[in-house]
């Protein structure tokens, strides 16, 4: 067998496809992001439990750039803009506020042992999120209801 190359990371690829897939389908993709992970900058105020939720939707945040290092974009918190810089391995998770759908983004198989333990799309959906100014404030997705077919006699 022979030795193969050392490939680049897959985190940066997966989370642009995902981010392309929410958006095409018209939702609004939020990132779950370790802000206690190094090159991390983000509104300290907007932290909670060391983690921060971001909107990354096209019309809540300006110059979105999506590069194998880093998402950048500016956006308001609070009525001030921010430059924000999230290291690609500080990426925890991007799903659909709407309705959660998304994933957890695995850790890169080079760094494993440094991989930060990670938390469920679920539970991120549940944790208070961070809005620039001209988003609606968060709230509960509605309960899950049963079929709404009926029948007509």
């Amino acid at each position: 067998m022979t030795d193969a190359p050392a490939m680049t990371s897959h985190r940066p690829y997966l989370l642009r496809a995902l981010y392309e897939w929410i958006a095409d389908n018209g939702l609004t993709p939020h990132l779950l992001v370790d802000a206690t992970r190094p090159g991390v900058r983000v509104p300290t105020h907007a932290v909670k439990d060391g983690r921060i939720v971001l909107n990354i939707a096209e019309r809540a945040v300006a110059h979105l750039q999506m590069d194998n290092d880093d998402v950048r974009f500016s956006a308001r918190f609070g009525g001030v803009s921010h430059a924000v810089i999230v290291p690609i391995d500080a990426v925890v998770a991007i799903y659909a506020r709407e309705n959660g759908q998304g994933m957890e983004l695995p850790p890169d198989i080079a760094a494993q042992g440094s991989a930060s333990p990670a938390q469920s799309v679920e539970s991120a959906s549940e944790s208070d999120d961070t809005s620039p100014d001209d988003e609606p404030p968060h709230s509960e997705p509605p309960p899950k209801r049963g079929g709404h077919l009926r029948i007509v006699k």
